[in-house]
């Protein structure tokens, strides 16, 4: 749980950087692929390449393409027709996808987690309900499909570590994840990419620098690694957390508009969905547990 709230706060930055310095001045393939080959500097050193079985490579090759290569493709083009609020309101439906992708894999179904989930749903919904730009039928489908891939791409995290529980440290096979993300980055900015859009600052090559290796590179991991720690109800509902703190960050950096009483009340029933959760989920009371 701590390090799913630690990367949690390091992600609030994400939205509000991209949106405020990214967003429409730099090619969106371009940004991706950047991210994508910074955060695979930082593990590819460590990649170990024998002794791993084929299915957990390919597994872990999979997920990288799920949830970073899809993922953020989606998300940065979402850039181009909403505002980052609206961003922020489109990922709520993130925790509902976990859940239910997490059930088809375990064949199995959870009605406390997806009530988990669903409560959470409502607390953002509160949050950002607002009005919309007229792009936003665009902008909330790929996020959908943003939000879909990121779901798929860490429950799959979770349960292929939990299928091949090996003794090689899990940083050692990571370099995997970001070798799937280059499999969708590279093609997407080779056959879609504005070489007339590149970064025209230092601020926004830094803006990349730290993207690629601090939210990408160690936030990517670290949360796919919490992943592996919690049940299905709390991952799902961790998801919609980063609302209330990309909020916070939007509204305390960049000074935005935004009603303090709804962040309040949003993030109270968000905190009530953990606790609901916490509470009833069976799983998780035999985690709290042990």
């Amino acid at each position: 749980m701590a390090l799913l709230v630690f990367v949690t706060i390091l992600w609030a930055f994400s939205f509000s950087l991209i949106g405020e310095f990214l967003a429409g001045r730099v090619d969106s393939d371009f940004a991706v692929l950047t991210r994508v080959l910074i955060a695979a500097l930082v593990f590819l050193p460590f990649l170990r390449w024998r002794g791993v079985p084929a299915a957990l490579r390919l597994g872990i090759l999979g997920t990288g393409m799920l949830q970073f290569g899809i993922t953020y493709l989606c998300l940065y083009r979402s850039f181009g027709y909403l505002t980052v609020p609206e961003v922020l309101l489109f990922t709520i439906f993130t925790p509902l996808y976990v859940t239910l992708v997490d059930d088809a894999l375990a064949r199995r179904f959870s009605p406390v987690a997806l009530l988990a989930a669903a409560i959470a749903t409502v607390g953002a919904g509160i949050i950002r309900y607002d009005g919309l730009s007229q792009d936003f039928i665009t902008g909330f489908l790929l996020l959908q499909v943003a939000n879909f891939t990121f779901a798929a791409g860490q429950v799959g995290y979770k349960h292929l570590m939990q299928r091949y529980p090996l003794e090689i440290p899990p940083f050692r096979t990571f370099g995997y994840f970001f070798l799937g993300a280059l499999l969708v980055a590279l093609p997407s900015f080779l056959v879609f990419g504005n070489m007339d859009r590149l970064p025209s600052t230092g601020l926004q090559w830094g803006i990349l620098a730290w993207l690629g290796f601090a939210a990408s590179g160690l936030g990517l991991f670290l949360w796919n690694r919490g992943a592996c720690r919690v049940d299905a109800g709390t991952l799902a509902v961790m998801n919609n957390a980063l609302v209330p703190a990309g909020l916070l960050v939007n509204l305390l950096i960049w000074n935005r508009d935004a009603d303090l009483l709804r962040l309040a009340i949003g993030g109270a029933v968000i905190a009530f969905s953990l606790w609901v959760n916490a509470r009833f989920h069976p799983r998780a009371r035999l985690a709290a547990a042990s």
